[in-house]
């Protein structure tokens, strides 16, 4: 998309301003500016780590943990209230490390900026701090400078980069009158232009701006909300059961207020959020082998979730390098010594891109008859073309000019079908020159080149594999819909282009598969919109004009070409050339995916098992059949150690994930109720049966819990039968640990009643088989909530 504004009826005063640049400010003017508007700076706005670390301890999960240890104190029971603090401060410490990454974009968006600029004050030119310019000021704009705030050519010429703000790959011809923006880089020539605007006011400050705003929940941060309001409202209601039966039977106060806080500690999912970052911590270092470098954790399981994938062209789709696509010679000539002629009349070595794709083109298809370069003049953006001289086979100087269509046609004699074939290849969204050569006043029309920015090789390859993975992909650029078409079709996205007058705030990315011409805040309002849909948002991009995007997409991705202001942006970075690092993620994502829903299954079908049981025990024994401490045992050596399925084999869906609160909480509950009926019966038969008094009847009920949970995790693990995958290494030697913890401390009487090793032994037989019972219940119950 071509944000110029086209030179007014005042170029002619320009013009004259080459030989005399206007005055400029003086100090005291720009002095009393600059107190007005500003610095021409980004605003910092980092958060005290302080603030941040405060920030994570104030959620749901530690509001739990935080009034589990305020009853612990109240009750004198210091050493469990310091283990649940530990516990507090693992989860933040955690947390922590996933934190800061919108600071560290807007860092890299201001060391992008310009860090000083030629500006005229009191008439002479001098160096100044690119942060101390105000509008109004007089700037020199100087080969390979970048510009330092947005600008309106005064005189002169310049060839600029603008890809990075606007998405065009071809560099624009500026002139006086263009207005230009803050970050372009210049590619040739030089010119005087006048600051319009600076520091947050310019394109690329509104485009930190909207980097610093971009926010989206995680579906993680989602998923453990939701997971902690059910539990809490299930808690709560059962807790007052509890209350209310425990007033019933005339307990003292002594007995209810430690049976309420045991319930509290059975409802909270301590270990969720470490597990969720644990797992995602274990795939990222994974990516990282495969070129992939995860800078949010968060990222890696929205890899799993991801259904529909925003892409940008330039420099994403397509290598963000011209090459010719085509080329069109006339009668008389051949494509071979086309490219040899045009090369001529292309400079050696500098940087206009033009030029340099000619040259990599012609040097593959070299002819033996070339003529010899006399003298050469490169691109005069007033004439619109470049010449050489050159002496042919017997000495003869001729002329070759190469430029644009119109103004080199009329150079030559006429070329019958030569206006035809340029408005062919216009309308195929190609960049066309025409290529003059002959006898000075005789020159002939040589042929049309073609240029363009080809897609990468692996783009249609992606493209196709993520269709077939149920993601879907759409294309976001700044650059025109005619070139947007053409590398849509070469990477394989059929669909409509949305018209430029379309509101892209309330669309759907099903009704068009291109977006052409828009601007960086265009994108960003692209998927936020799509989030609105409820989709899961990726956004591929390597330029700042992508960095909005990139930040409100539940996974920003940054190819290896990228700038550092996009690659802060992302969540991913790939660290290699080539897009199969998406493909990684996804599979990868999803694996880690199974490995979270696992545990979050688990830890649901226990905390509901768990909570129910003081009930059945109450009702049972009339009294509390799990203390505080035998809690706090269970938390650390069940939840910690069941983090050991973030290591599991698993196998990738193959479609993409999404985290069904509602459903897991179906499929825990009825695997809860299986579990339950277990420890039922195993505390029925220890009650009556084997006549335990009520403080073995603790114990007995802290190893079925603990035994039978271990079945649950093995009978979950896998969405088939159990037996169909092996678990992992870590998984066996952690489920090891914790029954010989519970046994030991079962034996032994450490803080609890000592057991008989046969009942221990009997505990420990009937919960294996209690796995294949699961299992044999699993099996339609996950076919009916879709989680097979």
């Amino acid at each position: 998309m071509n944000i110029a504004s086209p030179p007014g009826p005042g170029s002619n005063a320009a013009a004259a301003a080459v030989a005399n640049p206007p005055e400029g400010l003086t100090g005291a003017e720009a002095l009393r500016r600059l107190q007005s508007v500003g610095a021409n700076t980004v605003p910092d706005t980092a958060l005290h780590p302080i603030k941040r670390a405060l920030g994570k301890v104030w959620a749901p999960v530690p509001w739990m943990l935080e009034a589990a240890i305020v009853l612990e104190l109240v009750l004198g029971n210091h050493l469990e209230a310091a283990i649940i603090a530990g516990l507090l401060v693992f989860n933040a410490a955690l947390a922590m490390f996933q934190e800061g990454r919108a600071q560290a974009t807007l860092a890299a968006l201001k060391s992008r900026l310009a860090l000083s600029a030629s500006v005229r004050r009191d008439g002479a030119w001098l160096i100044a701090p690119a942060a101390g310019l105000v509008p109004g000021d007089v700037v020199k704009l100087s080969l390979g400078g970048v510009v330092a705030a947005d600008v309106t050519l005064i005189s002169g010429n310049v060839l600029l980069d603008q890809s990075m703000l606007t998405g065009e790959s071809v560099p624009i011809e500026a002139g006086p009158g263009y207005q230009s923006f803050a970050g372009a880089l210049v590619r040739r020539g030089e010119a005087v232009a006048e600051v319009t605007a600076t520091g947050p006011r310019t394109r690329f400050g509104r485009t930190a701006e909207l980097v610093r705003i971009a926010h989206v929940v995680s579906s993680q941060q989602k998923a453990v909300l939701r997971v902690v309001r059910n539990l809490a409202a299930f808690s709560v209601i059962v807790i007052l059961a509890i209350i209310a039966y425990a007033v019933l039977l005339g307990l003292p106060v002594a007995e209810i207020v430690p049976l309420v806080l045991t319930a509290v500690l059975a409802s909270i999912p301590v270990a969720l959020p470490a597990t969720f970052t644990l797992a995602s911590a274990l795939g990222a270092r994974s990516l990282a082998r495969v070129g992939v470098l995860p800078t949010r954790l968060s990222a890696v399981d929205e890899a799993a979730t991801m259904d529909v994938l925003c892409a940008d062209k330039t420099g994403t789709l397509t290598r963000n390098a011209l090459s010719v696509a085509d080329l069109c010679p006339m009668a008389g000539f051949d494509e071979a010594h086309l490219l040899a002629l045009a090369a001529l009349a292309s400079s050696d070595g500098g940087q206009d891109p033009v030029d340099a794709a000619i040259r990599a083109a012609a040097a593959g298809r070299t002819v033996s008859d070339a003529p010899r370069l006399v003298t050469f003049l490169p691109f005069d953006p007033a004439t619109k073309m470049s010449e050489a001289t050159v002496a042919v086979a017997d000495g003869t100087a001729h002329r070759i000019v190469k430029g644009a269509f119109a103004v080199v046609v009329r150079l030559a004699r006429p070329a019958p079908g030569a206006a035809e074939a340029a408005a062919r290849l216009e309308e195929k969204g190609y960049r066309v020159l025409a290529l003059a050569a002959g006898p000075p006043g005789a020159m002939v029309l040589a042929g049309l080149l073609a240029l363009s920015d080809p897609p990468r090789e692996d783009s249609a390859g992606l493209i196709a594999e993520l269709r077939s993975l149920g993601v879907r992909t759409v294309m976001l650029t700044g650059d025109a819909a005619a070139t947007a078409a053409i590398v849509a079709h070469a990477v394989g996205l059929e669909g409509a282009i949305c018209p430029p007058d379309t509101r892209l705030d309330d669309l759907k990315p099903d009704r068009f598969a291109v977006f052409a011409g828009i601007l960086p805040e265009d994108k960003y309002t692209l998927v936020k919109a799509f989030q609105k849909a409820g989709h899961t948002v990726g956004m591929c991009g390597d330029g700042a004009n992508d960095a909005p995007a990139l930040r409100q997409a539940q996974i920003g991705i940054a190819v290896a070409t990228a700038t550092d202001v996009a690659k802060s942006a992302a969540g991913m970075v790939l660290t290699t050339a080539g897009l199969n690092g998406i493909l990684a993620a996804v599979r990868e994502g999803r694996i880690t995916f199974q490995r979270i829903l696992t545990y979050t299954l688990n830890s649901i079908t226990k905390k509901i098992v768990t909570v129910l049981l003081l009930i059945v025990g109450l009702v049972m024994t009339g009294h509390a059949v799990l203390t505080p401490l035998l809690m706090v045992i269970l938390l650390i050596a069940g939840d910690f150690l069941a983090m050991s399925v973030t290591t599991d084999n698993v196998r990738p869906s193959a479609m993409p994930n999404a985290w069904r609160i509602g459903h897991f909480t179906i499929a825990g509950i009825a695997m809860g109720l299986c579990l339950l009926a277990y420890c039922t019966t195993v505390l029925a038969v220890g009650k009556f049966v084997l006549r335990l008094d009520t403080e073995e009847v603790r114990t007995l009920t802290f190893i079925a819990v603990v035994f039978g949970s271990q079945s649950m995790i093995y009978a979950i693990r896998e969405r088939r039968h159990l037996w169909n995958s092996r678990p992992s290494g870590w998984l066996i030697a952690s489920s090891l640990a914790d029954i010989l913890i519970a046994s030991a401390l079962a034996l032994a009487g450490v803080a609890m009643a000592p057991l008989p090793a046969g009942i221990v032994a009997g505990t420990l037989l009937t919960a294996a088989m209690l796995a294949f019972l699961l299992d044999l219940v699993k099996l339609p119950v996950f076919a009916r909530l879709g989680l097979a």
